[in-house]
This record gives C-alpha cells, sequence and structure tokens, in this order.
C-alpha cells in the first residue's frame, strides 16, 4: 500500500490560528486580489482556489460562496456548478500539469480529515507515478515542480482561456 505523506501539513495544523477570524472561504473570496488569494477561476455561485498547504503541485478546492458545511443542503446551482468546475478543473490540470491521475473529495466533518468543517469544499489533487516517494518521509522534504504564484499564474490563465473557447459549459 502507497501512503499519501505530508508532514508539511503540520505547518497548517500549528499555525497561530488567534487572528482567523473569519472563514477562509468566506474571506478570501470576499477580497479583491485573486492572485494574493491564490483564487484561480470564480463562477457565479463556486469558486476554485489553490490549497495554500498542498499535498501536490496543483492541489486546488471549489467551494461555494454561500457558507455552509451540509452537503445535503447545496442548491442546485451550487452542486451544478461545483461539478461544471471539477470538469474544467480536470481539464486545465490535464493541460498545464498533465498528471497521471487524481484524487478528488470532500471531508465532511473533523473525523474524515476536514481541517475546515464549516464551510463545505471539495479536493483536486493531481497524481504523479512515483509522487509517494521517499522524500517527504526521510528528508521532510516536499518536491513541488513549482512555485505557488508561477503555477497561480498558469492555471489562472489556462481557466480563463478553456471557459472562453467554450469547455466545459
Amino acid at each position: 500500500m502507497d501512503y499519501l505523506w505530508a508532514p508539511w501539513r503540520i505547518d497548517y495544523i500549528r499555525r497561530d490560528k488567534s487572528g482567523e477570524e473569519r472563514c477562509i472561504f468566506c474571506q478570501k473570496p470576499a477580497e479583491d486580489n485573486d492572485e494574493e488569494n491564490l483564487i484561480v477561476y470564480r463562477g457565479k455561485y463556486t469558486f476554485v482556489l489553490m490549497n495554500l498547504f498542498p499535498y501536490n503541485n496543483g492541489h486546488l478546492m471549489i467551494a461555494p460562496y454561500r457558507h455552509t458545511s451540509d452537503f445535503l443542503s447545496l442548491t442546485d446551482d451550487e452542486n451544478r456548478e461545483m461539478t461544471e468546475l471539477t470538469k474544467l478543473s480536470l481539464q486545465v490540470l490535464d493541460t498545464c500539469l498533465s498528471p497521471q491521475g487524481y484524487n478528488i473529495g470532500f471531508n465532511l466533518g473533523s473525523v474524515s480529515g476536514a481541517g475546515i468543517v464549516d464551510h463545505i469544499h471539495q479536493h483536486i489533487v493531481p497524481r504523479w507515478l512515483g509522487d509517494t516517494n521517499f522524500m517527504p518521509i526521510i528528508g521532510h522534504t516536499r518536491v513541488m515542480i513549482d512555485g505557488l504564484k508561477e503555477t497561480w499564474k498558469e492555471l489562472h490563465d489556462a481557466f480563463i482561456r478553456m471557459k472562453d473557447a467554450g469547455n466545459s459549459d
């Protein structure tokens, strides 16, 4: 069995939370700085952003603008757009990063491993053969093929190009 080991996630867990009064999935889209907030695409009901503490390069999250933790409370519009943005995200990641596979899903509730339980969000984690190698385990080092800002620019531009071209309607 292979494990996707992410010891750097401890930085997220141990971060200073004292200034975090608002939900990041509510706060980030309310601000007017998508690059700083790693938002690569905005839909009408949902948005796509990069994970600040990624498991792999290109790790995306899709969340509704509306604050809810309950999957069953998603509106038809939110649900539909999340599915559309999942498809678009896969097209963008395939074009930009050429992964060999994906892990896609929700962590609902703290016992499922959700780091943010109060605002539902879906993860899309690109995967490559060998991405569960020894570096994170032995060297406490993760190999990211590109920086967050460089990846943001590439993915953001691809989202706009592909959506404008009519992909993923």
